[in-house]
């Protein structure tokens, strides 16, 4: 089997070139993809618990440390005590933070109108079905290896 026939070239080098192009659009704001992720993934109305905005993200937590940093200094987002839970941060966003989420909505939003346009109803429905199977297959398999060391 060539590389390019198996289904992690093809993630790969689509999730490279997304990158990429996603970065292309937000260097322009002083963001990165990352940023624009993490901005997209905070509850505009309530906020997001910094403790659920790992998992959201697919992040540990020392690189969403650091990403929540780099947000905080460029004054895109607030972290506050949750009322709900003195022990843990509210991530809230400042009205720049919502200014940006907007122009990575849009970019987000744009790629997608681009791909409906190529795309038919059953290549959607193929791709996700795909898509999903793949993120299975990678869940039992992290739990196979998590198994191994213990």
């Amino acid at each position: 089997m060539k590389p390019q026939e198996t289904f992690d070239f093809q993630i790969r080098k689509s999730w490279i070139a997304l990158s990429k192009m996603y970065n292309e659009q937000v260097a322009q704001y002083g963001l990165t993809v990352a940023m624009g992720f993490a901005l997209l993934n905070i509850d505009i109305k309530k906020g997001t618990p910094s403790t659920s905005l790992g998992p959201k993200m697919g992040m540990e937590s020392t690189s969403l440390s650091r990403l929540l940093n780099s947000l905080e200094k460029q004054s895109l987002i607030s972290r506050e005590s949750n009322p709900d839970d003195g022990r843990s941060v509210l991530i809230t966003l400042t009205k720049e933070g919502l200014k940006m989420r907007n122009h990575s909505r849009q970019a987000v939003l744009d790629f997608n109108h681009q791909v409906l346009k190529e795309v038919t109803e059953d290549d959607i429905r193929g791709f996700f079905k795909v898509m999903t199977i793949v993120g299975k297959v990678v869940d039992a398999h992290r739990t196979e290896e998590m198994l191994k060391m213990t």
